[in-house]
């Protein structure tokens, strides 16, 4: 692993410390961050191109929309693979935007495939548990002091969409019931 892997994979692990803690404090965690192979290897197979298309040229404006939507991108995602393995494995990112694209991309998840009414109480908790992930995501990444439009700060944030997403599918996951079990 060169320097420059290290780096941005411990910046990747400390980022998913503290989102957990904070995904907690929500309660919307257990005590683990729960994932699955399936759902972690969908966004580099199949989503991460797109998603990046649309999150980079949002970044300048909506730094925090950029971050906080991969986490409900994470969310539908684990909601799909829960319900249906085989649309899971079909299921691209554009399916995911709403009727206005990348802009209500949220709403589309928490409606449609969450299954939630945009004013329910669960709505506004995952949103301002996103909401919160995406600014302390964002203050990380500002904490790093990178030189804007580098190498660098283009792969730090890829790293901190991919970590909200985990977080995302976590969140979705936990609210599905999954926990982990020890096997004796």
């Amino acid at each position: 692993m060169d320097i420059e892997e290290k780096y941005l994979s411990e910046f990747s692990d400390r980022l998913e410390i503290e989102l957990h803690k904070l995904c907690q404090s929500f309660g919307l965690a257990g005590a683990r961050l729960l994932d699955n192979d399936d759902i972690t290897m969908k966004f580099p197979e199949d989503l991460a191109k797109d998603y990046f298309s649309d999150a980079v040229k949002e970044f300048a404006k909506y730094p925090e929309v950029s971050l906080a939507w991969a986490g409900y991108l994470g969310m539908g995602v684990a909601k799909l693979w829960d319900i249906d393995f085989k649309a899971f494995q079909a299921v691209r990112y554009s399916d995911f935007k709403g009727k206005r694209g990348f802009d209500d991309l949220d709403e589309r998840v928490v409606c449609e495939i969450l299954g939630y009414d945009l004013q329910s109480e669960q709505a506004k908790k995952i949103a301002d548990c996103l909401g919160s992930c995406a600014i302390a995501a964002l203050n990380f990444i500002r904490h790093e002091n990178i030189e804007p439009q580098s190498p660098r700060a283009y792969y730090v944030f890829a790293r901190a969409v991919q970590v909200l997403y985990r977080i995302g599918a976590s969140i979705e996951l936990h609210l599905l019931g999954y926990h982990f079990e020890r096997i004796s």
